[in-house]
């Protein structure tokens, strides 16, 4: 029968049901050219390791210096895309995303020779080899790496670690986020184009394409994210016996004794803590002080929040806004743990939390039973070093440690009765900016670590090589 001569009702039901199937088919073509595109970019960086190509010293210079390239050239873009993606300030893109990233590039660049050197034994080692021995280690690539990164910083914390992986000699698949989705597109347009098709694909996409790239066999994968995709990430290499770098975030606590400048901490939380609207995984999660101390540290944060963002933050071209609508809820629900003393203004149309201080918080409260990962910083209550040690340690491990006291007894104790990935005294989260230090967690925290040195050696194998002359005794 002719669709003409059908009943309106089996006519209707008729043409959606094709359409339903013309749709299915678009989307199952249009995710097998995903794939087949996929595939294709896989074949071209994993043929390039296989080529030998990435390990000369002058491959890894000019990759380098064509993503620096790409970052001075193109950072009015990068601008935009972060603007659109979690309205991010100009002035944490200039420093925090483009101008972090350079400096590692630069500090990669300066040293890469002297890493790539053999490093000998020592002489004492081979007494029990024959006369002429040499023994010696030296950094070689993996092959080809996996970096997933995240969204709260989708410039920096995807970029560091490629910026380790070029540096060691190897070719890399990025896959940025999808909550980033500007940054993501530009990024997908601009590595093929500046470092070369064959030496960088970027994979777009959410979980279904990230469970894709994770049934590949890379040489290594080096994840920044929560802990639930973390595991998901080790039981897919696991398959492949494929080594692994966890980035993950955690309760970053803040003891703050009575003894300090209060106008300075003030100022030195509300940077760290505010900045990037709080979205920052070693953002300081929580303050544990006296009560006295809190109600005066209360009164100074204020002012330095008001001094920092104006007395509207909503305004300030320097404050940024939640990622998305999920984690706009999840935080304006964290508000009833306690009470509000500063801020606590949102807006659920703009993703709008303004800076916002919670005093009276319970160890137990919600904004203590999880991350908080945005701008609510609560002020929980204790004695003195001795419970603020005990809170430390009856939670996870934490990315970082940050205190402020004057009393030596007191840093001595924090560093040597706690664990975290870092711990700082004085200037929370000042610990990114030293390439000569390990960046990375302990336990629920993640494992493996980065930047500087420590990002080179993490994409590398640190090989040995002994060398007996023939016919020696």
């Amino acid at each position: 029968m002719d669709v003409r001569e059908i009943p309106h009702t089996e006519a209707t039901e008729a043409t959606e049901a094709t359409e339903a199937t013309e749709a299915t088919q678009a989307t199952g073509a249009a995710h097998a050219a995903a794939a087949d595109a996929t595939a294709a970019a896989l074949a071209r960086v994993r043929g390039a390791a296989r080529a030998g190509h990435p390990r000369a010293l002058a491959w890894r210079t000019e990759r380098l210096t064509a993503l620096r390239a790409l970052l001075t050239e193109r950072q009015d873009d990068l601008a935009a895309a972060l603007h659109s993606d979690l309205r991010k300030p100009r002035s944490e893109v200039d420093n925090a995303e483009v101008g972090f990233t350079l400096r590692e590039i630069d500090h990669a660049l300066r040293h890469l020779p002297g890493w790539l050197a053999p490093e000998p034994v020592a002489a004492a080692a081979l007494g029990r080899l024959p006369p002429g021995a040499a023994a010696t280690t030296r950094y070689e690539p993996l092959g080809t790496v996996l970096v997933i990164g995240p969204w709260n910083f989708p410039v920096q914390l995807l970029l560091v670690p490629v910026v380790g992986a070029l540096a060691a000699g190897n070719t890399v698949v990025v896959k940025p986020s999808e909550l980033a989705p500007a940054t993501s597109a530009l990024f997908a347009s601009l590595l093929p184009a500046y470092l070369g098709a064959d030496t960088v694909a970027v994979v777009e996409g959410g979980p279904e394409e990230t469970a894709a790239l994770l049934a590949e066999r890379f040489d290594h994968v080096f994840y920044t994210g929560n802990g639930t995709v973390g595991r998901a990430v080790m039981r897919a290499a696991a398959a492949h016996l494929t080594p692994v770098t966890l980035e993950l975030g955690g309760k970053c606590p803040v003891f703050v004794d009575r003894d300090v400048d209060l106008a300075a901490v003030a100022a030195r939380l509300a940077r760290a803590k505010f900045a990037n609207a709080g979205q920052t995984c070693v953002a300081p999660d929580h303050v544990l002080t006296d009560p006295g101390t809190g109600r005066r540290l209360t009164a100074e944060l204020a002012r330095a929040v008001e001094e920092r963002f104006g007395p509207d933050p909503a305004a300030s071209e320097h404050y940024g806004r939640i990622v998305n609508e999920h984690h706009f809820d999840r935080l304006v629900a964290l508000l009833d743990s306690g009470r509000v003393v500063l801020g606590g203004r949102h807006d659920r149309a703009d993703r709008y939390l303004a800076p916002t201080v919670l005093a009276n918080v319970a160890p137990d409260a919600p904004a203590m039973r999880e991350e908080v990962f945005g701008p609510i910083l609560p002020v929980v209550h204790v004695a003195g070093v001795d419970e603020a040690i005990a809170l430390v340690n009856g939670g996870d491990r934490p990315l970082a440690l940050y205190a402020f006291t004057g009393d030596e007894a007191a840093r001595r104790r924090l560093a040597d009765e706690t664990r975290s990935g870092a711990v700082n005294f004085g200037l929370p989260f000042a610990h990114l900016g030293v390439p000569e230090l390990p960046f990375g967690g302990v336990g629920e925290s993640g494992f493996g670590a980065y930047h500087g040195h420590h990002s080179f050696a993490a994409f590398s194998h640190r090989r040995a090589r002994l060398d007996v002359p023939i016919g020696a005794a």
